[in-house]
Parts: C-alpha cells; structure tokens; sequence
C-alpha cells in the first residue's frame, strides 16, 4: 500500500466502472474467442471424420447430400416425367411429390459450406489449389 493510498483508490473506482460500465471490445474480444475455439474444434471433428476408412463415420455428408438431391431430382424432374408418362399410357395413379420442408435447410446447409469451400479455393486460402 502506498503511503497516500491513491492508486488502492485509482484501482477500487476503475473496477466499479468497469463492472456498471464493461469496456465492449473487451467483450467483443472473447466472444470472438470463443467463437474461435468452437469452430476450430468443429473443423477438428470434420478432418477426424473425413479421415476415417468406415463408410458409416465418413460417409454420412455424401449420403445425405444424395438423398436431398434424389429427393430435389424426384420433385423437379422425376415427377413430372412419371406423370406424364402414366397420363399418356392411360394411367390414373396419384403420385406425391417428396417433403422438401424438412431437407431444404439440410440441404441449403451444405450447399453453403460447398459454396464458401469453392470459394477459398478460388481465393487459393491456405494454399489450396
């Protein structure tokens, strides 16, 4: 302690205002960070699951990718051919489309990490090609 006492007091009211008022770049400061730390660990999870040999760990993406593209295919392209083709060989058969309300954001999902992903290679990030 000094002998005035002036930087105990500096200290004391720098705190309070510190806690009434928070400086928000610090704040800003570690929500980055820790926004940071999630990603990079998700990023670490993806390369682990990629590297593995098992179709039942690594493949999951492709799968499910090819069923919201079969499902997009059937809806846009195949329907409408099939009916067509039943209407013309004198066929009454009521065909449905798939639900795509549940496998769009999936989809849309992947389709922008694909998009962000071409990207950066167009942008050669990290030294890709």
């Amino acid at each position: 302690m000094s002998l005035t006492g002036i930087g105990e007091v500096s200290e004391l009211i720098t705190t309070a205002i510190n806690k009434i008022w928070p400086d928000k770049t610090e704040q800003e400061k570690q929500a980055i960070a820790a926004a940071t730390m999630i990603v990079q660990g998700q990023l670490d999870v993806n390369k682990a699951e990629a590297a593995n040999p098992s179709v039942f760990v690594a493949g999951w993406r492709p799968f499910i990718g090819w069923v919201c593209g079969s499902a997009c295919a059937w809806n846009w392209v195949g329907l409408p051919v099939a009916k067509a083709l039943l209407i013309l060989l004198g066929y009454e058969v009521a065909l449905s489309p798939a639900d795509l309300q549940e496998m769009m954001p999936v989809l849309i999902g992947m389709l922008g990490l694909g998009g962000y992903r071409t990207y950066e290679k167009v942008r050669n990030a990290e030294g890709n090609r």
